[in-house]
C-alpha cells in the first residue's frame, strides 16, 4: 500500500474522552504524530497518559473522540479476521515490563515465528526472523533462549522485534525503558533512534522521564488530570515551559542545589489551583 509523503500525519487523536465513573481519566485530548515523527506524552501517575496510549492502541475504547491512522478511523470495526489483523498491524505497543508480555515457555525465535505466521503466513519466516533479530542487536544464541534466560534489556529488544515484525505505522512505547539500568536505557534509546531512521515508523513515547523525552522526541505534550496543559516542540517546551505544571516537572528533577522542600511547596500551591 502506498505510504503518504514524509511529514504528513500518520496518527491523529481527536477530542478523546474517557471516564471511569466520576473520574475523568482523559478529557478533550487531541494531538498529531507526523509520519516518521516521535511524540512524547509526559505526566505523573494519574495524568491520563497511559489511558490515552491504550485508547490509541485499541486496548480501551474512548467514550468520545476518534483515533485515525493515515486518515482512517480506527473506531470503525469492519467484519472479518483480515480486517482485525490489518487494524492490529497499524499500531503496536511495547510495555514497561516485557517479561509479562512474553510467553515464558516459548523461545525468542518461537515468539517471532508465531507473530509472523499469524500476520504473514506466506512469508519466508526463517529469513525474516533473522532480519528482525539483527535489527534489534540479537542473534542465533538469543533466538533459542527462553525469556527467563535473557537480561531485561534483551527481553525489551525481543518485545521491540515482535512489534516491528508486523510492520506497524506507529509504535507506542509505554515507559519502555523505565525498568532498565541507565546504561541499558541508553542502548535501547539509541536502538530506537536507529530503527526510526531505517524504517520511518512513528513513535509515541509515554513516559514520566524528561530525560527520555529530551533525547528521543521531536514534540511533546504535557498531561495533568486527564488534560493537555502544554504542547510544542520538545526543545522549546523544556527550555521555556509556559505552564506551572511543566515547570514543576522540570524543577522536580534532582540536580545540584535541588531543594525538595521548595518543590513540595510548589506542588501544594499548584494543587490549590484549578487543573
Amino acid at each position: 500500500m502506498p505510504q503518504p509523503p514524509k511529514g504528513m500525519a500518520v496518527l491523529e487523536a481527536v477530542g478523546l474522552h474517557r471516564a471511569y465513573g466520576s473520574v475523568r481519566a482523559v478529557e478533550s485530548v487531541s494531538f498529531t504524530l507526523a509520519e516518521g515523527g516521535s511524540l512524547g506524552i509526559v505526566g505523573e501517575s494519574g495524568s491520563g497518559k497511559t489511558t490515552t496510549a491504550r485508547i490509541v492502541v485499541g486496548l480501551e475504547r474512548a467514550d468520545a473522540g476518534r483515533v485515525l491512522v493515515h486518515g482512517r478511523d480506527r473506531s470503525e470495526h469492519g467484519r472479518g479476521r483480515a480486517h482485525r489483523l490489518a487494524r492490529a498491524r497499524e499500531v503496536q505497543m511495547v510495555f514497561q515490563d516485557p517479561y509479562q508480555s512474553l510467553d515464558p515457555r516459548t523461545t525468542v525465535g518461537g515468539v517471532l515465528r508465531e507473530t509472523l505466521r499469524l500476520h504473514f503466513p506466506e512469508a519466508d519466516h526463517p529469513r525474516r526472523i533473522a532480519e528482525l533479530l539483527d535489527q534489534v542487536g540479537l542473534g542465533e544464541r538469543e533466538a533459542g533462549a527462553l525469556p527467563r534466560q535473557l537480561s531485561g534489556g534483551q527481553r525489551q529488544r525481543v518485545a521491540i522485534a515482535r512489534a516491528l515484525a508486523v510492520e506497524p505505522a506507529v509504535l507506542v512505547l509505554d515507559e519502555a525503558v523505565a525498568a532498565l539500568d541507565v546504561s541499558v536505557q541508553a542502548q535501547i534509546l539509541n536502538l530506537l533512534a536507529d530503527i526510526r531512521e531505517q524504517t520511518g515508523v512513528g513513535y509515541l513515547f509515554i513516559t514520566h522521564d524528561l530525560g527520555v523525552v529530551r533525547c528521543v522526541t521531536d514534540d511533546v505534550i504535557v498531561m495533568r488530570h486527564g488534560r493537555i496543559v502544554e504542547s510544542g516542540r520538545t526543545a522549546e517546551v523544556l527550555a521555556r515551559p509556559q505552564h506551572p505544571y511543566t515547570r514543576l516537572l522540570l524543577d522536580s528533577v534532582p540536580r545540584p542545589g535541588w531543594d525538595p522542600r521548595s518543590i513540595a511547596a510548589a506542588r501544594r500551591a499548584l494543587a490549590e489551583r484549578a487543573p
